[in-house]
């Protein structure tokens, strides 16, 4: 299934300057790929780096999470849970890498599997891709809690 930016608002909480995937491009059971594309406008770069613009590893991170998040949401969709009662929460991040910098005109690709699924608790291989080359990766866990936690 495919999601434009008007469904992603739907399915994430998350709002400008924090909403992080601009479109799912790809999801089956246990996979997701969805992307950003970083321009020069962003906000983050006003200071991080103003003479020369690097995309912070952390929004990066954040933004594999976020787009891991569709592996939840559809399936809650599947099981008949009520996701917009849902919150997903990291638990942790583990064997962060960063290999190349993302710069200002780079499609950001995020390619997110889950590796492993306990009740609602969520192991993700998560890996971000600019021109098909790795520029990070990390395991990710995340929960899905009720919103009145």
């Amino acid at each position: 299934m495919k999601y434009d930016i008007d469904k992603i608002k739907d399915i994430l909480p998350h709002r400008y300057p924090l909403l992080l995937v601009d479109r799912i491009t790809y999801t089956d059971e246990n996979h997701v790929v969805g992307y950003k594309n970083i321009t020069i406008n962003e906000q983050i770069f006003n200071g991080h780096f103003p003479d020369f613009p690097i995309y912070p590893g952390v929004m990066i991170v954040e933004g594999m999470a976020q787009v891991g998040a569709i592996l939840a949401y559809e399936y809650c969709q599947r099981n008949d849970i009520n996701f917009k009662d849902k919150l997903i929460f990291f638990a942790s991040i583990d064997n962060c890498k960063f290999r190349q910098p993302v710069r200002p005109g780079d499609k950001l690709e995020y390619k997110i599997e889950t590796t492993n699924r306990r009740n609602l608790m969520w192991m993700l291989g998560a890996k971000a891709y600019v021109d098909d080359k790795l520029v990070a990766q990390a395991e990710l866990k995340a929960t899905i809690r009720d919103k009145n936690v």
